[in-house]
């Protein structure tokens, strides 16, 4: 995208051995949090440069999230974050991340995002701010912002929530099932993960999300794994602090190399006394299985059972092969 249209921000980081697993791949948790940072800094910084009242930008969903190279312990990562379109209440948001070798020099597209945000203002977290326009280097690169903008819009009407409910696994179940590699985390929402608006962040959610994801695809492959992509996340109901989050992953497809994890995130309020659970956010994260040399492994058969799960199978399988469609053209087009 242009520079033309707005001034980028860029945040940097040496990665450190707490934002990696045991081999020195840095978790896919911790560049996405750190994406989901850079956009939310030029989204906000953006939506205050109009008179009125002051505003925060809030994450309402993220495009597919491509993981094109694994990063490690000792590189730093150069975040950098472009504002590509604005309608009157969102933003859309390009992020790229480049992988330093501080020692070589060396340099490498580590991940690219599309996020999307809206400003909701400081005084009142219930009402949305417009958004300052950003000037185009030309008419046909705001219309085709304009046509990214409505699919989005589309997809967000008609993507329904999973309201499925998630049944805790039998006792003893068989490897390479289901049951053996689903996996909860639960934790309460304190201020350190919130925003000013006092509701969790998007960053941290994702965090917590791609934990959750990774320890489903080691405990079916036992394996070194590293996050490939993530398919589109909406954000449908905020999760405000003091809420008691339960983030629950399950596996809905295994292809030869990779894995499809569906993970979703449940919430509970304890300091408003609502003990009514509802669903927050969802998506599906796909792993590779690495061997020592960081080459992608053979991925064990996932053992189905039942109606529900052939059913989430085939689902999962109909996206794989649309995604991988997807792959070929872009391929052949570049």
């Amino acid at each position: 995208m242009s520079a033309e249209i707005t001034s980028s921000v860029q945040l940097c980081r040496i990665m450190r051995p707490d934002d990696a697993n045991i081999v020195g791949n840095v978790h896919g948790g911790t560049i996405l949090k750190m994406i989901e940072e850079a956009g939310y800094i030029i989204s906000t910084r953006h939506c205050n440069t109009q008179n009125g009242d002051r505003c925060l930008a809030a994450l309402v969903r993220v495009e597919k999230t491509e993981f094109l190279s694994p990063v490690f312990i000792g590189e730093v990562a150069h975040v950098t974050a472009e504002i590509t379109f604005t309608s009157k209440h969102s933003l859309e948001v390009h992020i790229k991340v480049m992988a330093e070798n501080i020692i070589t020099g060396a340099k490498k597209m580590a991940s690219r995002a599309v996020l999307w945000y809206v400003p909701f203002s400081l005084q009142n977290v219930e009402k949305i701010m417009e958004v300052p326009p950003i000037e185009y280097s030309s008419a046909e690169q705001e219309e085709e912002g304009k046509k990214r903008y409505e699919a989005q819009k589309m997809e967000r009407l008609e993507t329904k929530m999973l309201t499925e409910e998630i049944v805790s696994s039998p006792p003893n179940p068989e490897q390479h099932t289901v049951a053996f590699s689903q996996s909860s985390l639960i934790q309460l929402v304190g201020p350190s993960e919130c925003t000013l608006h006092d509701y969790i962040s998007g960053g941290v959610t994702m965090k917590l999300m791609d934990e959750v994801a990774g320890i489903v695809a080691a405990r079916h492959c036992k394996t070194n794994i590293v996050t490939a992509s993530v398919d589109a996340v909406n954000f449908q109901k905020k999760i405000k602090k003091g809420s008691v989050v339960t983030v629950t992953g399950r596996l809905t497809f295994v292809s030869n190399k990779s894995m499809e994890i569906e993970v979703v995130v449940d919430a509970t309020s304890l300091l408003e006394g609502e003990k009514i659970k509802y669903r927050a956010v969802s998506a599906y994260f796909t792993y590779i299985s690495l061997d020592r040399d960081n080459k992608p492994l053979p991925v064990p058969t996932l053992k189905v059972e039942g109606e529900g799960e052939q059913r989430r199978f085939e689902e999962g399988k109909a996206r794989y092969l649309q995604n991988k469609a997807k792959r070929v053209t872009t391929k052949e087009q570049q």
